[in-house]
C-alpha cells in the first residue's frame, strides 16, 4: 500500500544491491548519468533531424533514405537509454516516484514514442508522395513540430530533476 513516501516497490528498489551498489561507488552513477545522456543525445539528434527534414530543410534528401539512415541509430540509442535510466532511477527511485517533474518527464517520454508510432504507421505509410522536392502533408509536419515539443520537454524534465 502506498505511504506518504510513496509507493513501497519504489522503496525495494532502493535496497537493492544494485541500488546500493550505485550509491556506494563514487564513479558508478556518473559514468551511468553520462552514457544516458549520450544515449539520448543519439536517440534525440536522430529525431531532430528527422523532424527539420520532415518540417522543409534539406528537401532534395529523401525522407525514406534520412528514415533508413537515422532510424537504426535512434532504435539502437534505445538500448543505451533505457537501461541506463532505469540504473539512474534505482538509487533514488522512492524521490523520483513523487517527484512530478519526473512523471511529466515519463509522461511526454510517452507520448513523443506514441507520436512516432502514430506517424510511421500512419502518414509516412504515404511517403513515396512527398520522399523529395515536395512539402511533408500537413500531419507529418504537425507530427514533427510534436516530435521537437515533446522531446525538448523530456529533456526540460531530465535536467530539472537535478534541481529539484
Amino acid at each position: 500500500m502506498p505511504s506518504a513516501a510513496g509507493p513501497a516497490w519504489l522503496g525495494w528498489l532502493e535496497t537493492t544491491r544494485l541500488a546500493e551498489l550505485l550509491r556506494g561507488e563514487p564513479w558508478l552513477f556518473p559514468l551511468v548519468e553520462v552514457l544516458h545522456i549520450l544515449g539520448f543525445v543519439v536517440l534525440v539528434g536522430a529525431a531532430v533531424m528527422f523532424d527539420l527534414r520532415l518540417l522543409g530543410l534539406s528537401r532534395r534528401l529523401p525522407v525514406t533514405e534520412l528514415a533508413r539512415h537515422l532510424l537504426p541509430w535512434a532504435r539502437g540509442s534505445l538500448a543505451v537509454v533505457v537501461p541506463t535510466g532505469v540504473l539512474l532511477l534505482l538509487p533514488q527511485a522512492t524521490h523520483l516516484g513523487m517527484s512530478l517533474v519526473f512523471r511529466l518527464k515519463l509522461t511526454l517520454l510517452l507520448l513523443a514514442c506514441l507520436n512516432a508510432l502514430l506517424f510511421h504507421h500512419g502518414v509516412f505509410r504515404s511517403v513515396q508522395a512527398w520522399d523529395t522536392d515536395a512539402p511533408a502533408p500537413p500531419r507529418a509536419r504537425a507530427s514533427a513540430i510534436a516530435s521537437l515539443v515533446l522531446w525538448a520537454g523530456v529533456i526540460t524534465c531530465g535536467r530539472l530533476l537535478a534541481y529539484l
